[in-house]
């Protein structure tokens, strides 16, 4: 979308170790990353840790900045460039004005977004969904997919949501607030304790008894059978998670009606991940009188799995005859959508994100 614009654009990873700064220009980061410590616990030396890594930054540039764009940690009134009560960051407590004290130190528009926000926004203007499209057309199809859903496991469950090339932010700022999706196996249980890091963690302990201290990539590597450890509980760990987040998402699926990518730190399972939630997304309700219906109404397929793929891609779509006046219709009969896993990756999804949301909001002005 703006691979040959000009304008540049400072950009920011904001971790709860290290603050990243960097630039991007025509969709490519175009100056080696600044790494600095992250200020959590006090607002004055963190507003001038910010400031010291975006004027380092534009040092760096051939030009001016046209904007800064990056994702911080919510709560938040990301309109208004406010941050809130970070869990992450007890230095935003009570609320402080990051993006108007950025504007007023550079010059120039500030926009502040939810990283699953940003992650979503960069899959659908720059990553899957564009791919996608590319594959079917590349195929002979005539389907275009214009709506995205967005999700990131990883030390929580963030989500996002792109119709029609429009990053789906809110009235509050909260817009695909998934992690408080009531969970599967106990609606009083927030979705999040089913879809997260803490969660492969847990479900591995459950399921293999098992307590020794391991992250995921460790429970990954005994799944893979590269590491001692009980290969069928990791496994199923991974899948329980898939299955999880495949209910979640369920339910966005039925309101937003578009495709779906994953991102985050467990996105690297997902050869267990994804096949779990596509299963759960091909379940069944059924009615008191037990008539049964798919749980979404379009067929999903795991675009992760090459031989679904290629079904996903053929067109079942056929032409109809107009009754009494002749002439035929094109009728989309085959309700589709698809799941897979980022293949921009989820920082550089998220920086693109960030990029392009900046870019298209100076293009409103």
């Amino acid at each position: 979308m703006y691979q040959n614009d000009e304008r540049i654009v400072l950009t920011l990873d904001a971790g709860g170790t290290n603050f990243v700064f960097s630039a991007m220009q025509a969709c490519e980061h175009i100056v080696e990353p600044l790494r600095l410590a992250a200020v959590t616990d006090d607002v004055e030396r963190c507003l001038r840790t910010l400031a010291e890594g975006f004027r380092e930054i534009s040092k760096r540039l051939p030009k001016a900045a046209s904007a800064i764009s990056f994702a911080f940690p919510g709560p938040a009134d990301y309109e208004s460039g406010i941050i809130g009560d970070a869990p992450n960051f007890p230095a935003f407590r009570g609320g402080v004005a990051l993006g108007p004290y950025l504007e007023a130190e550079f010059g120039v528009p500030v926009y502040i977004n939810n990283d699953g926000h940003l992650f979503a926004y960069g899959e659908a203007l720059a990553g899957m969904l564009p791919q996608i499209n590319a594959e079917i057309k590349s195929a002979g199809g005539k389907r275009v997919f214009r709506n995205l859903i967005g999700i990131t496991i990883g030390t929580g469950f963030g989500g996002g949501i792109v119709i029609d090339g429009c990053l789906l932010r809110g009235d509050n700022g909260v817009g695909a607030d998934m992690y408080l999706l009531r969970g599967k196996d106990n609606p009083q249980i927030m979705a999040e304790e089913s879809v997260s890091i803490r969660a492969v963690k847990r479900f591995y302990a459950e399921q293999s008894g098992d307590n020794t201290p391991l992250e995921p990539k460790d429970i990954f590597d005994i799944a893979e059978g590269v590491r001692a450890g009980n290969r069928e509980a990791a496994a199923e760990s991974f899948a329980k998670v898939g299955r999880a987040a495949g209910d979640a998402v369920g339910r966005a699926v039925n309101l937003v009606d578009g495709v779906v990518v994953v991102g985050g730190g467990v996105a690297g399972a997902a050869k267990y991940i994804i096949p779990a939630m596509v299963e759960e997304l091909r379940s069944e309700v059924e009615t008191l009188s037990g008539v049964k219906f798919s749980c979404v109404v379009p067929e999903v397929f795991n675009l992760y799995d090459d031989k679904h793929r290629k079904m996903f891609l053929q067109e079942r779509d056929e032409m109809i005859s107009v009754p009494l006046i002749g002439g035929e219709v094109l009728y989309k009969s085959h309700k589709k959508i698809g799941v897979g896993v980022s293949t921009l990756g989820t920082s550089q999804a998220i920086a693109l994100g960030a990029y392009t949301f900046a870019l298209a909001q100076l293009d409103k002005r």
